[in-house]
């Protein structure tokens, strides 16, 4: 490998905004701000808007649209 083309791969603190969940991962990602993890180090923060925690897929809370007569209704339209 070439040297100094990569970027730096270091352990980052990503916190999801809108439900104050945490998570310690590494990244390439770069950040201003610093956070004093429960290891007592400190680490880059990266704030994001959603997480595993707060997206309604993974927390069960996504809802279902009913799509069976869209289907037929688009079948109906364009039928030839």
């Amino acid at each position: 490998m070439k040297a100094d083309i990569h970027p730096n791969y270091r352990a980052v603190v990503f916190q999801d905004v809108t439900s104050d969940f945490s998570f310690l991962t590494r990244s390439t990602l770069a950040s201003k701000e610093t956070i004093k993890w429960e290891d007592g180090q400190e680490y880059p923060l990266v704030k994001i808007e959603i997480s595993s925690h707060s997206h309604p897929f993974y927390t069960g809370k996504q809802k279902m649209l009913d799509t069976s007569g869209r289907v037929d209704r688009f079948r109906k339209r364009y039928q030839k």
